[in-house]
């Protein structure tokens, strides 16, 4: 275990400190083919930097934010594309804090619909409601394996929200920043466009609108028109999106790709521009009421899940690793504890 820390620890100094590079240097170059120069060999650097880790916990997070989000806001940031370039520019502790982590600070300070001690408590419920998943992996051979494929994408969902949220708490704490929300209930949508575009991480659906969607939408507005050209847009950002999990896939487990995370973005991509084209054809029409589009579209998203997302997870045994490191964790957490 402590090898693995040295080795996180070490890989995100490195990151910081390739980050300070591009704010006191590639920010003074133009926007353009001098300032993406510039930042090749850092954004080469973040691709591999994750490599050197085994630990599902440190690593699928590390490569998450590195080799996807942050290589991402630093094409955008060389053709001058927020949320790296504003006006006035960033400082150097928010150009690295929205570089490497997944944060996005919200345009105006939202009037919170709750107050602060129920988000407290619904996240504390999550982090019970974790507990008790990975608790019930250890009788996985006596449950059914739909039950535990239900488990697995509860475990996911759960995992991904607190993992982002618990990354947020030291930004807002030290810069003071509000922040948008990483994810908004994903389990009340009540159609995948609604699942995908304004509830599940949020985080991609911000990077990928500017570096792929509104691209490939204004190539298509040429081609096709205006009208239609939202749907390969839409397709386009699901099969890149598709192509990251792939990448993630491969830094976990080292092993070629099957291709079927990709044909489980590329199925909802292709439902999506359905459902968009449906919506088109039928403005003002007739509706499904939440109460039937809401279970259709959480039980969609697990059945596909189940089908296309998760057989690369079990064959590689990426889940068997993640649930063994939970009993390393408390191990090496008890042995720091009698330490002290």
């Amino acid at each position: 275990m402590d090898p693995e820390i040295q080795t996180f620890t070490k890989i995100w100094l490195t990151a910081t400190a390739s980050l300070i590079f591009c704010h006191q240097v590639s920010a003074r170059l133009p926007g353009g083919a001098a300032r993406l120069l510039s930042l090749l060999p850092v954004i080469y650097l973040l691709t591999t930097l994750p490599l050197r880790l085994s630990s599902v916990h440190l690593a699928a997070p590390t490569i998450f934010y590195l080799v996807w989000l942050a290589n991402f806001k630093l094409l955008l940031f060389s053709f001058n594309q927020p949320p790296l370039s504003t006006t006035p520019p960033l400082s150097l502790l928010h150009f690295i804090s929205i570089s490497l982590l997944p944060i996005k600070i919200a345009k105006h300070t939202p009037s919170p619909k709750s107050p602060p001690h129920s988000k407290i408590l619904i996240f504390l419920l999550k982090f019970i409601l974790l507990g008790v998943i990975i608790y019930l992996y250890k009788y996985r051979e006596y449950i059914h394996p739909y039950i535990v494929l239900a488990l697995y994408c509860c475990h996911v969902y759960l995992g991904v929200e607190l993992v982002l949220a618990v990354t947020a708490v030291p930004v807002r704490a030290v810069l003071g920043l509000e922040l948008e929300p990483q994810f908004n209930e994903p389990y009340l949508a009540t159609s995948l466009q609604d699942f995908w575009g304004r509830r599940w991480n949020l985080m991609v659906t911000s990077i990928l609108r500017p570096t792929v969607y509104l691209p490939v939408r204004r190539i298509c507005t040429r081609i096709i028109g205006e009208r239609w050209a939202l749907l390969p847009a839409i397709l386009a950002t699901f099969v890149v999106s598709g192509l990251m999990h792939e990448v993630i896939y491969y830094y976990l487990s080292r092993a070629y790709p099957t291709w079927e995370v990709t044909w489980f973005f590329v199925l909802h991509g292709l439902v999506v521009a359905a459902e968009v084209a449906v919506k088109k054809a039928v403005k003002g029409g007739w509706w499904l009421h939440r109460a039937v589009s809401g279970p259709l579209t959480v039980g969609f998203v697990a059945v596909t899940g189940g089908w296309l997302f998760f057989p690369q997870v079990i064959r590689n045994g990426i889940e068997m690793r993640a649930i063994d490191e939970y009993s390393i964790v408390v191990r090496f957490i008890g042995e720091r504890l009698r330490l002290c």
